[in-house]
């Protein structure tokens, strides 16, 4: 039970105000949950605390799918590794499993759990920079392709491996030659990359070289595409010297669309300091509203002229070679939900017109885009009350989210939303589309909070099922369940 002094709830805090609103798309699924199922999410966030992670994997599965029949349509021999760091989730890991697709570790533990959740050791690429010898060696014994950071790194697996009795698969990364890319502290610049050939080329029984990988910032198509088709030459190169190569992976970077294009367009037209919290205001966005994200973007790579070949996939298919990729965020798209009970509530007075402050159970570490000095900038949604008797205003509010931290930079949300109602303490608001790096990369028991828990929901057959993610058998609800009062 909430406590709380009574709110002016007939006050028109947003007469007058700037109004920009961003409006994130949604997957029937999370159509569903949130327009039929409230109650249910209400009462998760009561029982198991805020915030609350909920995850989907049946939209995962979708994302698999989705990449794979670009693949086939282009006729290119494809391996798709999920980037593990996008998301802890157990239950993604045990989908790869399911599905026969890969796993990008770059870690001992997270080696260790997709190996744990069923990942067959020649499905997992091991990559990062630095790595130890314990996650080198378990990488050797299992068979996982490694990718070499550095001719010193290619020398310390070539020996592990002799010690352990092995080959090992190999992939050289090389840093970005392109405009903005090369002063990446990741890959081998020319002649690291001569030096690491070389010691491949001298006929080591303990190492295989199977291709080529490179990790681009940025989300372009073209880009990627150029460096894809210097990697195919590379791996020519490669094999005039007696060497398999027969493989490039060309990382993620996948964008994801969070919103309609139309409206992020809209956006960044319009945005000003006004719009936020304290007139913060922001140097760059993640491109929300990208217009051929996903598995768009990568046709789009497959599609795009390179010099020898009408189309990378062309130029794949001639050369016989293989395309790895490592997509995290993108195969998260819309795969999971954050919700947080808001806890405060205060006014303050802006430049336009008053605005609210709300202060939700929880920190912004739970939804990480802040900590890049940036903004997420999907709307959230403010769920329907369950207060009898105690009906919240229908006029229109804003409303900027803090955390309840003492940091004064721990904000969930520095714009203004415009929510529909006014906002009560208890109130629980939901953050859509964030399992992509955003529910988990930077949480922390910090105030010696714990870490929030994820739930792993799926609809069928007119049920909701959930469970603790990997934690006993999912539990089946009916499709509309009881209102239970707070």
């Amino acid at each position: 039970m909430i406590i709380s002094p009574p709110l002016d709830l007939e006050r028109p805090v947003a007469t007058g105000a700037p109004q920009l609103m961003l409006p994130a798309l949604q997957h029937r699924d999370v159509k569903r949950l949130l327009g039929e199922h409230q109650a249910l999410l209400r009462e998760l966030v009561h029982g198991l605390g805020s915030p609350l992670h909920l995850v989907l994997p049946q939209v995962f599965d979708e994302a698999v799918r989705s990449f794979e029949r670009v693949l086939a349509e282009a006729r290119v021999e494809g391996r798709i590794l999920f980037a593990k760091k996008a998301n802890k989730a157990r239950c993604f890991v045990q989908r790869c499993a399911a599905l026969g697709i890969g796993v990008d570790a770059a870690s001992l533990p997270e080696l260790q759990g997709a190996l744990g959740a069923g990942v067959a050791g020649e499905r997992i690429g091991v990559s990062g920079p630095g790595k130890t010898s314990e996650l080198i060696e378990l990488a050797l014994r299992q068979g996982c392709c490694i990718a070499i950071d550095g001719p010193a790194e290619l020398g310390l697996v070539e020996a592990l491996a002799a010690r352990v009795q092995t080959r090992a698969r190999v992939l050289l990364r090389c840093r970005p030659d392109l405009s903005g890319q090369a002063r990446s502290r990741f890959g081998m610049g020319p002649d690291e990359r001569a030096d690491a050939l070389a010691i491949c080329a001298r006929g080591s029984s303990h190492l295989d070289l199977e291709g080529f990988a490179f990790h681009l910032a940025g989300y372009s198509a073209p880009q990627r595409a150029e460096m894809a088709s210097s990697m195919i030459d590379r791996c020519l190169e490669a094999r005039g010297l007696g060497l398999r190569a027969d493989t490039i992976d060309i990382g993620g970077g996948f964008s994801v669309q969070y919103v309609a294009p139309a409206d992020w367009q809209r956006f960044l037209s319009d945005q000003t300091p006004g719009h936020y919290h304290a007139a913060r205001a922001f140097s760059e966005f993640y491109p929300y509203g990208s217009v051929n994200a996903g598995p768009g973007m990568l046709a789009e790579i497959l599609a795009t002229p390179v010099p020898g070949a009408r189309c990378l996939s062309e130029k794949l298919a001639r050369s016989s070679t293989r395309l790895m990729l490592e997509p995290g965020r993108a195969l998260l798209d819309q795969a999971g939900l954050t919700s947080f009970r808001i806890q405060g509530v205060k006014e303050r007075r802006g430049v336009d017109a008053p605005y609210l402050l709300l202060t939700a159970e929880g920190t912004s570490f739970s939804l990480s885009e802040q900590w890049f000095n940036s903004e997420y900038l999907p709307d959230p949604i403010l769920l329907g009350s369950a207060r009898e008797g105690r009906a919240a205003s229908a006029r229109a509010v804003q409303a900027c989210v803090g955390g309840a931290s003492c940091l004064d930079s721990d904000m969930l949300t520095w714009r203004k939303i415009v929510f529909p109602r006014a906002v009560q303490p208890g109130d629980v608001l939901v953050y859509v589309n964030t399992a992509g790096y955003q529910m988990d990369s930077n949480e922390s028991t910090f105030h010696d909070l714990p870490l929030p828990r994820k739930v792993v929901v799926g609809l069928e057959s007119g049920l909701v099922r959930w469970r603790l993610d990997d934690v006993g058998e999912p539990h089946a609800l009916p499709p509309s369940p009881p209102r239970i009062d707070p």
